[in-house]
């Protein structure tokens, strides 16, 4: 995966920076400044996970495997916000792979539809890169009162 570059063109003077300096707190800055900006894949993928986390309907983002790493880092204090997010990013487009657990009883095609606009609106609007493509997988349907939490809540429920 590759990092992402915007470059503006820079005269090459030796000197990054002109020799004269302002100490009455005015900038000199203008809107155009050269320089590059690169943004790492990891940002576009928190951005992503984020994104898609706050979609109604998302129960969590992950296959199996990455939502336990996942339960792991909750443990420890830290969260991963692009767990589940794979991306793929050029100098001006992105592409985003996505794996999703759906509540029931949710429109899955709804929820991932959902998904696509959210996470394809959030890397434009805030990485201000093109989304070219957003594959969802729905690994799983979460149905309420069915997780693991709840059985050990069932036998502490029968022994009283």
């Amino acid at each position: 995966m590759s990092n992402t570059a915007m470059t503006t063109s820079a005269t090459s003077t030796g000197s990054r920076v002109d020799s004269t300096s302002r100490f009455d707190g005015t900038s000199t800055v203008s809107s155009v400044a050269a320089g590059t900006t690169q943004i790492a894949d990891g940002v576009v993928a928190k951005v992503a996970g984020i994104a898609a986390r706050q979609v109604p309907g998302v129960h969590s983002i992950g296959g199996g495997a990455s939502r336990a790493v996942g339960a792991l880092r909750s443990a420890v204090g830290q969260q991963d916000h692009g767990q589940g997010v794979k991306v793929e990013v050029g100098e001006t487009q992105a592409a985003a792979d996505l794996s999703i657990v759906v509540d029931y009883p949710m429109s899955v095609q709804q929820v991932a539809n959902d998904v696509r606009q959210a996470v394809s609106d959030a890397i434009t609007q805030l990485v201000g890169l093109e989304v070219v493509e957003i594959n969802i997988e729905v690994s799983d349907i979460f149905i309420a009162g069915q997780d693991d939490d709840s059985d050990d809540e069932g036998d502490s429920q029968r022994v009283r």
